[in-house]
């Protein structure tokens, strides 16, 4: 055995075991405990908490004329612009008189000649009493005087009211707004045959006030009733009240709005009853058929807890967020909540004011690691 390659042997051998050595050793080291997460925190706020409702609501004319003509004849002028405010007492639409000066003029004709008819019939009276008391004529022939007089008057107020009948109907060949309001669309066009049974020529609307229509619950009705009994009214909906209206494009329209009527009967179908409150609106902004949301302060919570929203979590059906003690460890708890107050919500049993509550993190959490708490910030609003 060559002894320079026995010694070249052991050398190779014993750096092998050295670098095995060294590897095993290196997929042994120890692991290091985990890193403490960073969690944002924001401590509970008790304060006194408006209760806000808000529906879903449909815009109403206070009053809607439907403008229709009462007589048939063809439709020979419109007198207003579509969309426009007019007055109560404005033409709208004309429709062809000739056919009714006419009758009117046929009319009076028959006036006169029961006029003429009844000045004879008095003539005969007049000159027959004294002749049938002087046994001139025969009694039974100033009775039929009489009777002629008395049948001439009628026939004249017959034909009074077929003058005053015919006068009314060339009236009605101008049509008119009956109230003040916005004008719509015609439905008509210039040279129709028109009447009473054609339809509504358009629709004029009272918008200044304009009604707000929104469906409240039958749950949240009797709320309301069993709450006015507590506080020694049994009005459950009373003037006092003040709406708000927010707008399709999330505007909040400027003024307020007052309770107008609640209806008679529960939907069926819905379980709702409507309910009206109506708003000023002198610019016209507001137009019937406009959807907007209708909010309200229906009572305020005295010494609420909330918290904001982006803290909750919902798992099949309750509410968690995550406490951090004083120790910095976290803590997972199930909440009850109640309602919301913009970004916030009330938070009604499980926490104590004071409590420092996990407001951004809370997926980076196990209950009862330990975390860092930083305070939360915000998001500032989009401008």
């Amino acid at each position: 055995m060559d002894p320079f390659n026995l010694g070249r042997s052991s050398v190779v051998l014993v750096g092998g075991a050295l670098l095995l050595g060294a590897v095993g050793g290196c997929s042994k080291a120890p692991s290091g405990p985990p890193p403490v997460a960073d969690v944002q925190v924001v401590p509970v706020e008790q304060r006194d908490v408006p209760i806000i409702h808000e529906w879903v609501g449909t815009l109403d004319g206070f009053v809607n004329a439907q403008i229709r003509a009462q007589v048939s004849g063809y439709l020979v002028k419109q007198d207003y612009r579509e969309g426009e405010p007019v007055k109560k007492g404005d033409v709208l639409f004309e429709i062809d008189p000739r056919p009714f000066e006419a009758a009117l003029s046929q009319a009076n004709g028959v006036l006169a000649q029961a006029r003429a008819q009844l000045g004879k019939a008095e003539l005969d009276v007049a000159r027959d009493t004294p002749l049938a008391s002087e046994k001139a004529v025969s009694q039974e022939e100033l009775d039929d005087a009489v009777q002629a007089r008395l049948a001439a008057q009628a026939q004249v107020q017959s034909a009074q009211a077929g003058v005053d009948q015919a006068q009314l109907s060339l009236s009605f060949t101008r049509v008119v707004s009956p109230i003040d309001g916005i004008a719509g669309l015609i439905s008509a066009q210039i040279g129709d045959l028109v009447g009473p049974t054609t339809g509504a020529l358009t629709t004029v609307s009272e918008v200044d006030p304009i009604k707000a229509i929104f469906p409240v619950s039958e749950q949240a009705y009797l709320d309301r009733v069993i709450a006015a009994n507590f506080a020694g009214t049994t009005d459950a909906f009373t003037s006092k009240i003040e709406y708000d209206l927010i707008l399709s494009d999330g505007s909040a329209y400027p003024k307020k709005g007052r309770f107008f009527a609640v209806d008679n009967q529960v939907n069926g179908n819905t379980g709702t009853l409507q309910v009206v409150a109506v708003f000023p609106n002198p610019s016209g902004l507001l137009r019937a058929g406009q959807y907007a949301k209708v909010r309200t302060v229906v009572s305020v919570e005295k010494g609420a807890l909330v918290v904001p929203q982006r803290a909750l979590t919902e798992l099949q059906g309750s509410y968690q967020l995550a406490t951090v003690d004083a120790s910095n460890h976290a803590h997972i708890l199930t909440v009850k909540t109640g309602g919301q107050v913009g970004s916030d919500v009330i938070v009604e049993s499980g926490l104590h004011p004071g409590d420092r509550v996990v407001a951004d993190g809370i997926q980076k959490i196990v209950d009862g690691a330990e975390v860092h708490p930083v305070p939360f910030e915000a998001a500032e609003p989009t401008k």
